[in-house]
């Protein structure tokens, strides 16, 4: 007799399908190419097998390792003002009696905004000549328009500040919950018992919220290690490369010189940086959760 097939597989089939055919075989495809010469110029190289070639080639390559130490940086420098900026934002709209979800509809502006968009926007506002810092600047009695977008620790500044200006309420919502969701009865114990506001802050009200910053710096993580669309907009890069991350570098490896393999090695090895960055939050919210009594 044969044996029929379940409802529940035939209803996920298509779902299947289309995650083999837009997420498998691509992932698959590039994981092979990695270890070949393939290059967009020659398709007859993707059939030559060189094995581990390109990783060797990766790891002794000096810009390699200066764009990812840079993503690092990058990441690193990103997060933790976003935290404190969103930190003390959801504070202050907590206090807020009047007006308070207008604020928190605000507040998700910036995130709504293709970060195409925020990267010609803040190529506009960093501008050397029509930019309006530079204008600002200069209408406070500065002298010379800064380079903003040519100097290559300028122009670091300016894709830093657009990446925190588009991102910084991804924190601010997420801690905002936290705020609204914690119970008013510790909070009146501790002032009953005379602790001073910032000791209220530092050893209830942090304690509570980090499972919901580690949510968060897991969420950004993510997406800053693949920064691409506001530092190609703004600066490509440049100048000379004192700008260029990662997913820049593979950009214009794969497109540009046309070595797609090397850019799929790159790839891979750049994706222990999301991995790391990954299990780091997900351990520190794993031991906020435990601190709390909610379980690892």
């Amino acid at each position: 007799m044969r044996r029929r097939i379940p409802e529940w597989f035939l209803l996920l089939l298509p779902a299947f399908i289309v995650i083999a055919v837009v997420i498998l075989v691509p992932l698959l495809f590039s994981l092979y190419s990695s270890f070949t010469p393939y290059k967009l110029t020659r398709p007859s190289s993707l059939w030559t097998w060189i094995g581990e070639r390109n990783y060797e080639r990766i790891l002794s390559d000096g810009k390699f390792w200066a764009a990812f130490g840079r993503t690092v940086l990058f990441l690193t420098i990103a997060l933790n003002l976003e935290l404190l900026l969103g930190l003390g934002i959801a504070l202050m709209v907590n206090k807020v009696t009047l007006g308070q979800r207008t604020l928190r509809t605000i507040l998700m502006f910036p995130m709504m905004f293709s970060p195409i968009l925020v990267g010609f926007q803040f190529k506009f506002i960093f501008n050397d000549n029509v930019g309006l810092v530079n204008n600002v600047l200069q209408s406070l009695g500065s002298n010379s328009a800064l380079p903003w977008l040519v100097d290559g620790n300028l122009a670091m500044f300016a894709i830093l500040f657009a990446e925190i200006w588009m991102s910084t309420s991804v924190f601010a919502i997420l801690i905002l919950a936290g705020l609204f969701a914690m119970p008013p009865d510790p909070l009146e114990a501790a002032k009953v018992d005379g602790c001073t506001p910032w000791q209220s802050f530092r050893h209830i009200t942090l304690p509570f919220l980090m499972p919901f910053i580690y949510i968060a710096m897991t969420i950004r993580s993510l997406d800053v290690a693949r920064a691409y669309d506001i530092v190609q907009i703004m600066t490509g890069g440049g100048p000379a490369r004192r700008t260029e991350l990662l997913w820049t570098l593979m950009s214009r490896t794969g497109y540009v010189d046309a070595k797609m393999g090397l850019a799929n090695a790159m790839g891979y090895v750049s994706i222990l940086l999301s991995i790391a960055f990954t299990v780091f939050f997900f351990r520190k919210l794993s031991a906020a959760r435990a601190e709390l009594g909610m379980g690892a």
